[in-house]
């Protein structure tokens, strides 16, 4: 038995629907679990059009908003595009800086520093672009947490615009035009990344359509995670097609410096560009990343690109230090907490986002990671959290302890004097077990399908693309296959972390390969039944196409024997079953010495009745079957064990005949008594050996046929007749053999029947007992 590591859920339904649709029956059932059920509906699903985008006035503010940005081009009025220093908040500056250049707009743009002012509107950058001139203030993807600079720039004769997508908090800046998904009933989807509400505005602007920006807003919708459904799926799916043709320069050089050819993906954003482009706000100004997505100069690009990317290798290596020495204080204090707070001086909090995501994926937590800084006495950071802990609802709860906060259910940034950092951690934990149940902390994993294999041939894969971008609430569909017979499994990959199995089913070969899921290699053997979820894509290889199964999780639902007899059990087998609490180390031989704690001898095992465990670990031979049955009645059986080592053969050594019995009666009875000198004489004489002959004396001593005093062996004339099976010593003999026969010398397949057969024996006892 093989548990899987994360909760599988299922949704399959009927699907009654009749599409008329050249895709395959997967892909219609799957359009139906979407609400799509007509010809046409599927048709607007799998090949959108991007005039399909809702009116951008329907937005509240939007003319006014359009207006006064007009006027302002029309007077030659200073605007500034006040932006964020993420991938989102980049790319949606560029956004309106593009638009409103080619509108003809006297336009700059602001990035606030992460380290020296922090996320958002701060008072003093707005009296300085005041100072400068500036008229018109236009945030993007930020501004709706700042009523205080609102306030000031209303002060200061400065005109400011809100776009934002942020979860609007308790108190509304009072700013001269809102344009937000939330705040706007009349705009049908609440979902826009940052970009996508500037690409909106942009829209309004130029009066159509502006599909060349689309590129942008691709790259900062897929970067912020929103999720990929309705307009942000379409407008992803239109940006996909332009960066994956020839496009702005900055992105180009991107795409070079990322080897990324061909049809982009949404996963080529998200592993390739916008790491490389919130590398740049993580550990400097994000200044040249905007530069780079506006520069219409190839060479320069490249140059920026590369610089971009040398920031981006900085930011692993400080991600990597970070994130270790994260784990390290987990590991030693907080490791059974609810929600995890850990901080660190020095640590950068550029990069802290990344490391706190890491923490939730090792740890499945929601968690915050801070960086402290002793000389202002405060922590800045970043939290991560999972779907059952809303982190930023939950964190408006207990407010009082940040100097700032802001952010979504999934991520938040924040501020805290040093001295409240163990007050929160107290307070997010009180939190968690008021509106978190144990299941919630296990990881689910939705499985879009349950598959017969027989339905999926090489072209599923193209037409899964159709349902593309893939992401946030538009997950790549996992598929579970199930029932599939394990032929072969091995570990692979230079750290021989990765596995690659083979199985059949319905007679047909699946490959399977799983990353990062080395360890599974020990839990499994081959013939047992297994059901997997996963990927399902085409490996090519040496231009031979083939499906594959890319692993997510495996679970086996049948107990599985795994065979180390004569054999050392490995260390990392050991250290996966000692680390497992549902795991029993068994030993029969009281006199074995053992180098593991934790070992139980059986007949201590036998006398506590309250003992339940799920994998049985045999470490010797028991003296007889009973003792091995006995030790299957220990739980509901997942895995059996078996590393015992033979060192005396029973079952090749030949036990005495009743002939060989009679002859040895006969001597005795005649000479009356042996010493030791003439046992030698008399197995020499009978073409026996010496542990033969001990062994018959040793059961006619067990029947008092003989009484044996310091060597001499004395006949006893006045015992009546007994059968050898009355014999201990005998009987101990023929249950040695049998336990040689059955447990160490058949072979695997007739062993795992045998185990099997007391196995369910049991199952039955119990039935019946539970009839009754």
């Amino acid at each position: 038995m093989l548990e899987s590591k994360m909760n599988w859920q299922l949704n399959n339904i009927e699907n009654q629907t009749q599409l008329n649709v050249p895709v395959s029956p997967v892909i219609k059932r799957m359009l139906a679990k979407r609400g799509i059920y007509t010809d046409e509906q599927a048709q607007q699903f799998l090949y959108p059009n991007i005039n399909d985008l809702h009116n951008p006035f329907l937005f509240e503010d939007m003319d006014k908003t359009v207006q006064r940005i007009q006027q302002a081009i029309d007077t030659g009025e200073q605007i500034v595009i006040y932006g964020d220093y993420d991938a989102d908040g980049v790319t949606s500056t560029s956004v309106l800086v593009s638009t409103l250049q080619s509108l003809g707009a006297v336009v700059d743009y602001y990035i606030p520093s992460r380290f020296s002012e922090g996320y958002g509107p701060n008072e003093e950058a707005f009296r300085m672009l005041g100072e400068s001139g500036c008229t018109l203030i236009i945030t993007v993807d930020n501004g709706i947490a700042a009523p205080h600079e609102a306030t000031v720039a209303k002060e200061l004769g400065i005109d400011l615009i809100i776009t934002d997508h942020h979860e609007p908090q308790d108190t509304m800046p009072d700013a001269f035009a809102i344009i937000h998904p939330n705040l706007s009933e009349q705009y049908p989807f609440d979902d826009l990344a940052g970009v996508g509400v500037a690409f909106k505005l942009a829209h309004a602007l130029i009066g159509e359509v502006p599909t060349w920006l689309t590129s942008y807003v691709a790259i900062g919708t897929v970067a912020d995670l929103v999720p990929l459904r309705g307009e942000n799926r379409l407008l992803v799916k239109q940006g996909l097609s332009i960066l994956s043709k020839e496009c702005q320069p900055g992105i180009e050089a991107l795409k070079q410096l990322g080897k990324l050819e061909g049809d982009l993906t949404a996963e080529n954003i998200g592993f390739v560009i916008a790491p490389r482009l919130n590398a740049v706000g993580r550990l400097q100004d994000a200044d040249l990343a905007v530069d780079l997505l506006l520069e219409e100069d190839a060479v320069l690009a490249e140059d920026m690109a590369k610089e971009i990317d040398q920031l981006n290798q900085e930011r692993q290596q400080l991600v990597k230090a970070i994130a270790e020495e994260a784990f390290e204080q987990i590991e030693n204090y907080y490791r059974d907490d609810s929600v995890i707070v850990v901080s660190g001086e020095g640590w950068n909090p550029g990069v802290l986002g990344i490391v706190a995501s890491r923490i939730v994926n090792k740890y499945y937590r929601p968690t915050l990671v801070l960086g402290e800084d002793p000389e202002s006495g405060i922590a800045k950071g970043s939290g991560r959290s999972i779907p059952a802990f809303d982190l930023f609802q939950e964190g408006m709860q207990i407010r009082d302890y940040f100097k700032q906060f802001g952010g979504h259910a999934q991520a938040a940034g924040m501020t805290v004097d040093l001295n409240q950092v163990s007050l929160l951690r107290e307070a997010f934990n009180e939190r968690a077990q008021e509106v978190m149940s144990p299941e919630d902390y296990i990881p689910t994993l939705p499985i879009e399908d349950d598959v017969d294999w027989a339905e999926i041939d090489l072209n599923f894969p193209k037409e899964l693309e159709l349902l593309a971008p893939f992401g946030m609430e538009n997950e790549k569909p996992i598929f579970q296959v199930s029932n599939i017979t394990l032929s072969q499994i091995k570990r692979i990959g230079a750290n021989q972390n990765h596995i690659k199995m083979m199985g059949t089913k319905d007679q047909v070969s699946i490959e399977m390969i799983g990353f990062q899921l080395g360890e599974i290699a020990e839990r499994l053997t081959p013939g047992v039944e297994i059901d997997v979820a996963g990927e399902i894509e085409v490996n090519e290889w040496n231009g031979h196409r083939k499906l594959q199964i890319k692993l997510k999780d495996v679970r086996c639902q049948e107990w599985q024997l795994f065979d180390y007899r004569g054999k050392v059990l490995p260390d990392t087998v050991k250290h996966q079953l000692m680390n497992d609490q549902e795991t029993l180390f068994v030993y029969f031989n009281h006199e074995m010495k053992l180098d593991m704690d934790g070992a139980v001898y059986y007949e201590q095992l036998i006398n506590e009745s309250d003992r339940e465990h799920k994998h049985i670990v045999c470490l010797d031979l028991p003296q007889n079957l009973q003792a091995f049955e006995d030790i299957l009645k220990q739980g509901d059986i997942g895995s059996v064990y078996l590393c015992f080592h033979q060192e005396q053969s029973h079952f090749l050594s030949v036990i005495p005949t009743r002939d060989d019995f009679k002859q040895l009666y006969g001597l005795l009875k005649k000479h009356k008594q042996i010493t030791a000198e003439q046992k030698a004489q008399l197995a020499q004489a009978k073409n026996w050996s010496i542990d033969k002959l001990d062994f018959m004396l040793d059961v006619f001593f067990d029947l008092d046929f003989v009484k044996i005093t310091n060597g001499l062996i004395v006949f006893q004339e006045s015992v009546s007749y007994k059968p050898l099976d009355q014999s201990t010593t005998y009987q101990r003999k023929l249950d040695a053999v049998k336990v040689d026969e059955i447990l160490y010398y058949s072979t695997y397949r007739d062993l795992k029947e045998w185990i099997d057969s007391k196995i369910h024996s049991r199952e039955m006892e119990g039935e019946v007992v539970h009839e009754f």
